[in-house]
């Protein structure tokens, strides 16, 4: 029996424990954002919840992240969003100033975009414009293979497998050592079939309240053409990171 994405969630908390236990010559970070809103009326009730927690490790000749999200929501009693994603994701670095490569391997759940279950894996090469403590602009681009469990209009199964171009614009922005902005968006068209395309963007405002405590706003879009469904998440709450 599959563990429960809750279950998964929890347990990916444990080694945050442990990353203080190696050596100096290794930096770690862990963060965790928890973020939602409620909305009730004489009509009825609406509220979303969305989870991350994110474990890092950082070398001079690479960078390893863990990552996981969790988005649940209703409305009415209706339950509008199951969504989880587990990422691993990897960067190794060349002699070539701003130059590097990236690995990542995906799985998606998603009840709010009809998918059963998705497996995302390749590779491929990134070029960071600008890399400082104050600002980070990176692109990305790569192949990944896409296998794919569906539901199309009217719930009809849709199993099939894809190669996928990836794209990535990434950047993030701190302003007076408080203000934090930042941005990933990916757009992930079907070698085969361009209209057969994926759209994944997340922006965060965060204040700083100290070094590791922050206020949060999310705003985050999917889209999933093959099956042609989207959601709009904006929520709010707090967000923890820590460097050891």
């Amino acid at each position: 029996m599959p563990l429960k994405p809750v279950y998964i969630f929890l347990f990916t908390l444990f080694p945050f424990f442990a990353a203080a236990q190696f050596t100096d010559s290794t930096q770690y970070s862990v963060s965790y954002t928890s973020t939602g809103s409620i909305n009730k009326t004489n009509d009825g009730n609406t509220y979303l919840l969305n989870n991350a927690a994110k474990i890092g490790v950082r070398k001079k000749t690479f960078n390893m992240n863990f990552s996981n999200s969790w988005v649940y929501g209703k409305q009415n009693r209706d339950l509008t969003n199951n969504d989880f994603t587990s990422a691993l994701d990897f960067n190794l670095y060349s002699s070539v100033p701003h130059f590097f490569y990236w690995g990542l391997a995906n799985y998606n759940t998603s009840k709010s975009l009809k998918i059963n279950n998705q497996l995302l894996a390749g590779a491929g090469v990134a070029y960071s414009f600008f890399d400082t403590r104050n600002a980070y602009v990176n692109i990305s681009d790569g192949v990944l293979f896409d296998s794919s469990d569906l539901l199309l209009e009217d719930d009809v199964p849709d199993v099939y497998q894809t190669y996928r171009n990836s794209f990535r614009i990434v950047f993030k922005f701190t302003i007076r050592e408080f203000i934090v902005l930042d941005n990933s968006t990916f757009f992930q068209p079907s070698l085969k079939k361009w209209e057969d395309y994926n759209f994944r963007s997340n922006s965060a405002l965060s204040f700083k309240m100290n070094k590791w405590l922050s206020l949060t706003t999310a705003l985050n879009y999917n889209r999933v053409s093959r099956t042609d469904r989207e959601n709009l998440l904006l929520s709010y709450g707090l967000s923890f990171q820590k460097f050891f």
